[in-house]
Protein backbone atom coordinates (compact mmCIF):
# COMPACT_ATOMS: atom_id res chain seq x y z
CA UNK A 1 0.00 0.00 0.00
CA UNK A 2 1.31 3.46 -0.88
CA UNK A 3 0.34 6.78 0.66
CA UNK A 4 1.31 9.68 -1.57
CA UNK A 5 1.22 13.46 -1.58
CA UNK A 6 1.18 16.05 -4.36
CA UNK A 7 4.97 16.35 -4.16
CA UNK A 8 5.43 12.81 -5.51
CA UNK A 9 4.92 12.10 -9.20
CA UNK A 10 2.16 9.58 -9.79
CA UNK A 11 3.08 8.76 -13.35
CA UNK A 12 6.86 8.58 -13.36
CA UNK A 13 10.06 9.88 -11.79
CA UNK A 14 13.00 11.20 -13.79
CA UNK A 15 16.50 9.98 -13.33
CA UNK A 16 19.20 12.69 -13.00
CA UNK A 17 20.07 14.58 -16.19
CA UNK A 18 16.74 13.74 -17.83
CA UNK A 19 17.37 10.02 -18.12
CA UNK A 20 14.90 7.22 -18.65
CA UNK A 21 11.70 7.66 -16.59
CA UNK A 22 11.20 5.30 -13.67
CA UNK A 23 7.82 4.00 -12.45
CA UNK A 24 5.91 6.40 -10.23
CA UNK A 25 3.67 5.59 -7.28
CA UNK A 26 0.81 4.33 -9.46
CA UNK A 27 2.98 1.64 -11.02
CA UNK A 28 4.61 0.83 -7.70
CA UNK A 29 1.10 -0.02 -6.47
CA UNK A 30 0.63 -2.51 -9.34
CA UNK A 31 -1.32 -5.57 -8.12
CA UNK A 32 -1.84 -3.79 -4.81
CA UNK A 33 -3.73 -0.88 -3.27
CA UNK A 34 -3.19 2.85 -3.78
CA UNK A 35 -4.66 4.90 -0.91
CA UNK A 36 -5.26 8.63 -1.36
CA UNK A 37 -6.35 10.52 1.74
CA UNK A 38 -8.06 13.95 1.49
CA UNK A 39 -8.73 13.30 -2.20
CA UNK A 40 -9.98 16.79 -3.21
CA UNK A 41 -6.80 18.37 -1.83
CA UNK A 42 -4.64 16.82 -4.53
CA UNK A 43 -3.80 18.93 -7.54
CA UNK A 44 -6.21 18.55 -10.45
CA UNK A 45 -3.46 17.18 -12.70
CA UNK A 46 -2.62 14.49 -10.17
CA UNK A 47 -6.24 13.35 -9.98
CA UNK A 48 -6.74 13.36 -13.74
CA UNK A 49 -3.58 11.26 -14.13
CA UNK A 50 -5.49 8.43 -12.46
CA UNK A 51 -7.99 8.14 -15.30
CA UNK A 52 -5.82 6.20 -17.78
CA UNK A 53 -4.54 3.53 -15.38
CA UNK A 54 -7.98 3.05 -13.82
CA UNK A 55 -9.34 2.38 -17.30
CA UNK A 56 -6.52 0.41 -18.94
CA UNK A 57 -4.32 -0.90 -16.13
CA UNK A 58 -1.21 0.73 -17.59
CA UNK A 59 0.51 4.08 -18.03
CA UNK A 60 2.01 5.35 -21.29
CA UNK A 61 4.62 8.11 -21.10
CA UNK A 62 5.74 10.03 -24.20
CA UNK A 63 8.56 12.54 -23.74
CA UNK A 64 10.59 13.95 -26.61
CA UNK A 65 12.56 11.00 -28.00
CA UNK A 66 11.57 8.59 -25.24
CA UNK A 67 8.49 6.47 -24.69
CA UNK A 68 7.76 4.23 -21.71
CA UNK A 69 4.93 1.94 -20.68
CA UNK A 70 4.43 0.89 -17.07
CA UNK A 71 1.95 -1.63 -15.60
CA UNK A 72 -0.56 -0.02 -13.24
CA UNK A 73 -3.39 -2.37 -12.32
CA UNK A 74 -4.22 -1.41 -8.75
CA UNK A 75 -7.16 -0.97 -6.43
CA UNK A 76 -7.82 2.68 -5.65
CA UNK A 77 -9.06 3.53 -2.17
CA UNK A 78 -9.68 7.20 -1.42
CA UNK A 79 -11.10 9.24 1.46
CA UNK A 80 -12.44 12.77 1.68
CA UNK A 81 -14.39 15.05 4.00
CA UNK A 82 -18.00 15.90 3.11
CA UNK A 83 -17.14 19.62 2.96
CA UNK A 84 -14.15 21.98 3.44
CA UNK A 85 -14.56 22.15 7.24
CA UNK A 86 -15.39 18.44 7.55
CA UNK A 87 -18.55 18.84 9.65
CA UNK A 88 -21.31 18.64 7.04
CA UNK A 89 -24.10 16.34 8.24
CA UNK A 90 -22.85 16.17 11.84
CA UNK A 91 -25.73 15.95 14.36
CA UNK A 92 -24.27 18.89 16.32
CA UNK A 93 -24.73 21.18 13.32
CA UNK A 94 -21.15 22.44 13.43
CA UNK A 95 -20.80 22.95 9.67
CA UNK A 96 -20.79 26.58 8.53
CA UNK A 97 -19.92 25.94 4.87
CA UNK A 98 -22.24 27.47 2.30
CA UNK A 99 -23.73 25.30 -0.47
CA UNK A 100 -21.44 27.06 -2.96
CA UNK A 101 -18.36 26.24 -0.88
CA UNK A 102 -19.38 22.60 -0.65
CA UNK A 103 -20.07 22.46 -4.39
CA UNK A 104 -16.67 23.96 -5.22
CA UNK A 105 -14.95 21.53 -2.87
CA UNK A 106 -16.62 18.50 -4.43
CA UNK A 107 -16.20 19.98 -7.89
CA UNK A 108 -12.47 19.35 -7.62
CA UNK A 109 -13.31 15.75 -8.52
CA UNK A 110 -14.17 15.61 -12.20
CA UNK A 111 -17.06 13.61 -13.62
CA UNK A 112 -14.77 11.36 -15.71
CA UNK A 113 -12.74 10.46 -12.59
CA UNK A 114 -15.83 9.72 -10.48
CA UNK A 115 -17.21 7.64 -13.34
CA UNK A 116 -14.27 5.26 -12.82
CA UNK A 117 -14.98 4.78 -9.08
CA UNK A 118 -17.49 1.97 -8.51
CA UNK A 119 -18.20 2.18 -4.77
CA UNK A 120 -18.80 5.44 -2.89
CA UNK A 121 -19.83 5.26 0.75
CA UNK A 122 -20.86 7.99 3.17
CA UNK A 123 -19.40 7.24 6.60
CA UNK A 124 -21.23 9.35 9.24
CA UNK A 125 -19.77 10.38 12.57
CA UNK A 126 -19.96 7.71 15.26
CA UNK A 127 -21.80 8.62 18.46
CA UNK A 128 -19.74 8.64 21.65
CA UNK A 129 -21.86 5.87 23.17
CA UNK A 130 -21.21 3.65 20.16
CA UNK A 131 -17.45 4.15 20.37
CA UNK A 132 -17.33 2.32 23.70
CA UNK A 133 -19.81 -0.38 22.70
CA UNK A 134 -18.59 -3.79 21.63
CA UNK A 135 -19.29 -4.45 17.98
CA UNK A 136 -21.34 -7.48 16.99
CA UNK A 137 -20.34 -7.59 13.32
CA UNK A 138 -18.57 -10.35 11.45
CA UNK A 139 -14.92 -11.05 12.05
CA UNK A 140 -12.33 -10.25 9.40
CA UNK A 141 -11.66 -13.97 9.02
CA UNK A 142 -15.31 -14.64 8.19
CA UNK A 143 -15.39 -11.88 5.60
CA UNK A 144 -12.10 -13.08 4.12
CA UNK A 145 -13.46 -16.59 3.70
CA UNK A 146 -16.56 -15.28 1.92
CA UNK A 147 -14.48 -13.10 -0.42
CA UNK A 148 -12.11 -15.99 -1.14
CA UNK A 149 -15.04 -18.26 -1.99
CA UNK A 150 -16.60 -15.62 -4.27
CA UNK A 151 -13.31 -15.09 -6.08
CA UNK A 152 -12.95 -18.84 -6.60
CA UNK A 153 -16.42 -18.91 -8.18
CA UNK A 154 -15.45 -16.10 -10.53
CA UNK A 155 -12.24 -17.81 -11.64
CA UNK A 156 -14.08 -21.06 -12.27
CA UNK A 157 -16.88 -19.35 -14.20
CA UNK A 158 -14.88 -16.98 -16.40
CA UNK A 159 -11.17 -17.40 -15.64
CA UNK A 160 -10.74 -13.90 -14.16
CA UNK A 161 -12.17 -11.60 -11.46
CA UNK A 162 -15.34 -9.70 -12.28
CA UNK A 163 -13.45 -6.40 -12.32
CA UNK A 164 -11.52 -7.48 -15.42
CA UNK A 165 -14.48 -8.58 -17.52
CA UNK A 166 -14.71 -7.00 -20.97
CA UNK A 167 -18.07 -5.59 -22.17
CA UNK A 168 -18.72 -8.78 -24.15
CA UNK A 169 -17.92 -10.92 -21.11
CA UNK A 170 -20.21 -8.77 -18.96
CA UNK A 171 -23.05 -9.58 -21.36
CA UNK A 172 -22.33 -13.30 -20.96
CA UNK A 173 -21.59 -13.58 -17.26
CA UNK A 174 -23.32 -10.59 -15.61
CA UNK A 175 -26.72 -10.51 -17.25
CA UNK A 176 -29.43 -9.64 -14.67
CA UNK A 177 -32.95 -11.04 -14.55
CA UNK A 178 -35.78 -9.16 -16.25
CA UNK A 179 -36.58 -7.01 -13.21
CA UNK A 180 -32.91 -6.15 -12.73
CA UNK A 181 -32.50 -5.22 -16.40
CA UNK A 182 -35.54 -2.96 -16.23
CA UNK A 183 -34.27 -1.27 -13.07
CA UNK A 184 -30.89 -0.60 -14.67
CA UNK A 185 -32.56 0.81 -17.78
CA UNK A 186 -34.56 3.24 -15.64
CA UNK A 187 -31.45 4.26 -13.68
CA UNK A 188 -29.52 4.93 -16.87
CA UNK A 189 -32.21 7.37 -18.00
CA UNK A 190 -32.98 9.07 -14.68
CA UNK A 191 -29.37 9.42 -13.47
CA UNK A 192 -27.85 10.12 -16.92
CA UNK A 193 -25.33 7.33 -16.44
CA UNK A 194 -22.63 6.63 -19.04
CA UNK A 195 -21.99 3.46 -20.99
CA UNK A 196 -18.96 2.92 -18.76
CA UNK A 197 -21.20 3.13 -15.70
CA UNK A 198 -23.60 0.61 -17.23
CA UNK A 199 -20.97 -2.13 -17.46
CA UNK A 200 -19.40 -1.23 -14.13
CA UNK A 201 -22.76 -1.46 -12.35
CA UNK A 202 -23.29 -4.93 -13.78
CA UNK A 203 -19.82 -6.04 -12.66
CA UNK A 204 -20.50 -4.79 -9.14
CA UNK A 205 -23.93 -6.46 -9.14
CA UNK A 206 -22.27 -9.69 -10.30
CA UNK A 207 -19.84 -9.46 -7.36
CA UNK A 208 -22.65 -8.76 -4.88
CA UNK A 209 -24.47 -11.86 -6.10
CA UNK A 210 -21.28 -13.93 -5.93
CA UNK A 211 -20.67 -12.86 -2.33
CA UNK A 212 -24.21 -13.98 -1.49
CA UNK A 213 -23.65 -17.30 -3.25
CA UNK A 214 -26.37 -16.58 -5.83
CA UNK A 215 -25.96 -17.38 -9.52
CA UNK A 216 -28.68 -15.15 -11.02
CA UNK A 217 -28.27 -11.39 -10.64
CA UNK A 218 -31.53 -9.95 -9.33
CA UNK A 219 -33.00 -6.45 -9.10
CA UNK A 220 -31.82 -6.27 -5.47
CA UNK A 221 -28.20 -6.76 -6.55
CA UNK A 222 -28.56 -4.17 -9.31
CA UNK A 223 -30.21 -1.69 -6.92
CA UNK A 224 -27.34 -2.03 -4.43
CA UNK A 225 -24.75 -1.52 -7.16
CA UNK A 226 -26.57 1.61 -8.39
CA UNK A 227 -26.74 2.97 -4.84
CA UNK A 228 -22.98 2.65 -4.43
CA UNK A 229 -22.39 4.55 -7.68
CA UNK A 230 -24.63 7.49 -6.82
CA UNK A 231 -22.17 8.46 -4.09
CA UNK A 232 -21.93 12.19 -3.58
CA UNK A 233 -25.25 12.80 -5.31
CA UNK A 234 -27.06 11.21 -2.34
CA UNK A 235 -25.56 13.63 0.19
CA UNK A 236 -27.43 16.82 0.91
CA UNK A 237 -25.57 20.12 0.65
CA UNK A 238 -26.97 21.63 3.85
Amino acid sequence: MFYISDTIFLLYKNLPSGGTPRPGEISLAHNGTLFLDELPEFQRGVLEALREPLETGQINIARAARRAEFPARFQLVAAMNPCPCGWLGHPAGKCRCTPDQVARYRGKLSGPLLDRIDLMLDVPAVAEADLAARGDGESSATVRDRVTAARAVQLERQGKPNARLSPDEVDRHARPDEAGAQLLKQAMARLSLTARAYHRILKVARSIADLAGIEQISSAHVAEAIHYRRGLADQELS
